[in-house]
């Protein structure tokens, strides 16, 4: 993705409208991406600064472009490089042994004369010497560790300049979306996908029925309950590609202007912006697969069927994690709560008493809790893992209306 300041956005009317790159007003890109991709193709070995000077060489004659526009570029190229960062330190090792070597012969001068007797040309031989490497070496090596005297190693990215071209207008999305304070998504044929593309983005969410096949998904950001929390409003970057792997979606998104005052951001799934992610994986976090795994398809009478359940209550709508079905036909909810804040929590309480009709199991992390807290009926508690046999207790008392099993597994 994109940084902050590689973000385009122009503000109009409450509105903002990110950078776009169109079919009829940018035809003639496809041939600067050709360019652009067969320099990174052929780059191997090539410090990242040349690479970059090639762009910016690609972009000198063309009027219509934006000095970030091509850095963006530059960006989104080096996502899919992997270059010689010089992990072990060599470069430093090097400077010292240079340094050290060229001191005693200090001030270095280009023409030697009556005061300054020691030309940097000589002195770099002497070196080269005692180093037992040529001098033209030694420099190239000398700033590998700084970022833009990296060197190549290979280029993993396509051939394609319209998926460049589409990558890039994705970008300048999720770059505008990092000032994002509320988006809320109204959803029909892909409800349950774009829900659940919001949990594995670990993006907090509140669901409200709007009719019979269309939901409102409000997601909270970075401004909002975690202020100023970069890690979250890259997290809700991150989710725009899934979002837009769907159909039957539309977007709206508030965001706080550089000024501070409030804008709006819309899309829908009708505005052509192309996903590259490939099919999301078929759990939410680790912590949820390593549990599905261990419990199996069914244990002791009760079947785990994963997101088998969406539960409405008036307007509101609740899409529990896994739905465990007893073979007495008793079935209890389960949600696991893996990110979370106090708020979240809060929220997790107001869904068990609107669907309190409902047998709702929740699996809270132990560091969410205060010391000595009383854990309320309908929660299970673990530290890193949840055990299959403490779900099974759990499942027992909810079945016969009792308690929860406090577990420290």
């Amino acid at each position: 993705m994109l940084t902050g300041d590689l973000a385009i956005v122009v503000y109009e009317r409450g509105r903002a409208l990110p950078d776009r790159l169109t079919r009829r007003t940018h035809a003639h890109y496809v041939g600067f991406t050709e360019r652009m991709l067969a320099a990174y193709r052929d780059g191997a070995g090539q410090r990242r600064r040349d690479l970059h000077r090639a762009v910016e060489t690609i972009f000198a004659d063309e009027p219509d472009c934006d000095a970030r526009r091509v850095r963006a570029f530059c960006k989104l190229l080096d996502d899919e490089c992997d270059y010689d960062t010089d992990r072990t330190g060599r470069a430093a090792k090097l400077r010292l042994r240079v340094f050290s070597a060229a001191a005693p012969y200090q001030p270095l001068v280009r023409e030697p004369d009556r005061l300054f007797e020691r030309s940097a040309t000589e002195v770099k031989t002497t070196i080269a010497r005692e180093l037992g490497r040529p001098w033209e070496e030694i420099e190239a090596a000398l700033y590998a560790d700084v970022i833009d005297q990296q060197r190549l190693k290979s280029f993993q990215g396509g051939a394609d300049p319209l998926a460049l071209l589409a990558r890039y207008n994705v970008s300048q999305v999720q770059a505008c979306l990092y000032r994002a304070e509320r988006l809320t998504i109204t959803a029909a044929s892909d409800f349950k996908t774009i829900l659940r593309q919001a949990k594995l983005a670990r993006l907090l969410h509140e669901i409200e029925r709007r009719g019979p096949t269309s939901y409102h998904i409000r997601l909270t950001g970075p401004a909002s309950v975690l202020k100023g929390t970069r890690r979250y409003g890259v997290s809700m970057a991150r989710f725009l590609p899934s979002l837009l792997a769907c159909k039957g979606w539309s977007l709206e998104a508030s965001l706080q202007a550089p000024w501070g005052q409030a804008v709006k951001l819309l899309l829908s799934h009708r505005d052509g912006l192309k996903s590259h992610l490939e099919d999301p994986p078929a759990f939410d976090s680790l912590l949820e697969e390593k549990f599905a795994e261990r419990f199996g398809t069914e244990r002791e009478g009760w079947r785990l069927v994963r997101e088998g359940s969406v539960i409405h209550q008036d307007q509101h709508v609740f899409v529990p994690d896994f739905t465990f079905q007893h073979e007495d036909g008793t079935e209890v909810l389960f949600e696991i709560v893996g990110f979370w804040t106090p708020e979240y929590l809060e929220q997790k309480r107001t869904t068990l008493r609107r669907f309190r009709r409902h047998q709702i199991l929740v699996a809270v992390p132990e560091r969410s809790l205060h010391d000595n807290a009383t854990v309320p009926e309908g929660y299970l508690v673990y530290k890193t893992a949840i055990k299959p046999n403490a779900v099974l207790e759990a499942l027992e008392r909810v079945r016969e209306g009792g308690g929860v099993t406090r577990t420290t597994d």
